[in-house]
């Protein structure tokens, strides 16, 4: 898995792991946007680079069983790596398609990953992840989450 930087457009190697106990002490509101400690009952990953402990973002899953399914309930990237002025472009990328990954391993091509966006992300996670709509919720299953795994080589 790799990132690139925005500057120079060199990829990085990043690694996709399960948060452990002890990082919630180093994730803060401001840098995250979100209070994660609500979230340890979830599935939660960090990416990070592979030669270092700095966390680049994070996921929150939801496993649903038997739906074959996997719903992202949070999802954010560190503030430095956010709009126009980002550091580091692909993390958000990666993390959905670790969570595509996921649900392929459990469910081969029956694997679904969903989310329910914020209004305004709507249209940029159609966009730039190829989800497609289900009502209020986006989500990516058979040849759309296949492209995506491809695109972020998960």
């Amino acid at each position: 898995m790799n990132i690139s930087e925005v500057r120079t457009q060199s990829k990085k190697k990043v690694i996709v792991e399960p948060l452990l106990a002890r990082d919630y002490k180093r994730i803060n509101k401001n840098r995250f946007w979100f209070d994660w400690k609500t979230e340890k009952g979830n599935l939660v990953y960090k990416l990070m680079f592979k030669d270092s402990d700095e966390i680049l973002g994070l996921i929150s899953l939801i496993h649903f069983a038997d739906e074959q399914r996997y719903e992202i309930n949070l999802l954010a990237v560190s503030k430095e790596n956010r709009g126009r002025t980002k550091m580091y472009d692909g993390i958000a990328g990666n993390l959905i398609a670790y969570a595509c990954r996921l649900a392929v391993k459990l469910y081969a091509e029956n694997g679904c990953v969903s989310l329910l966006p914020k209004t305004e992300l709507r249209t940029h996670y159609m966009r730039k992840y190829g989800m497609l709509p289900a009502g209020r919720q986006l989500f990516l299953e058979g040849l759309p989450l296949l492209r995506l795994l491809q695109k972020y080589e998960v």
